[in-house]
């Protein structure tokens, strides 16, 4: 029983890639552009327009976490769990490894995070919300891996 949950929270959590992608790609960069803009400019400050996406991604986390937990509904929890874990590691590799939002991963270095790094500044070289590339999060290919 406690592998089909915690199948369940690893297949959530690979599955966030796909939805960041996704959602990155045709929302961010598409109707809610608006938001995402500022993210493409340099020095706007510590709290961009962008962080509302947070909120976004996060209340469904929530919402399966307490539902799981107060209905003793644990594929719900698992669901959350995972959303929650991807949405953790979004954080450190996104905000706190490559935009540098917080200094104390400044000095990790590691092929895969500087080909993640490589994408992602290949990604914000382009500042409108058109001919974008390299949606993803954890996903590189592997053009930005130093062969």
């Amino acid at each position: 029983m406690f592998l089909s949950y915690l199948s369940l929270v690893l297949i959530t959590f690979l599955s966030m890639e796909l939805v960041a992608n996704l959602s990155h790609r045709y929302l961010m960069h598409g109707t809610m552009w608006h938001f995402h803009e500022d993210h493409h400019q340099k020095e706007i400050g510590f709290f961009e327009k962008n962080d509302i996406f947070f909120v976004i991604f996060a209340l469904p986390a929530m919402l399966l976490l307490m539902g799981g937990f107060f209905l003793a509904n644990l594929y719900a929890y698992a669901l959350g769990l995972g959303i929650t874990l991807y949405g953790v590691c979004y954080f450190l590799v996104h905000d706190v490894y490559i935009h540098k939002r917080f200094k104390f991963l400044d000095k990790v270095s590691h092929p895969y995070l500087e080909a993640l790094r490589r994408a992602h500044k290949d990604h914000h070289s382009h500042i409108h919300k058109e001919d974008g590339e390299n949606f993803g999060m954890l996903w590189v290919p592997l053009k930005y891996y130093s062969l």
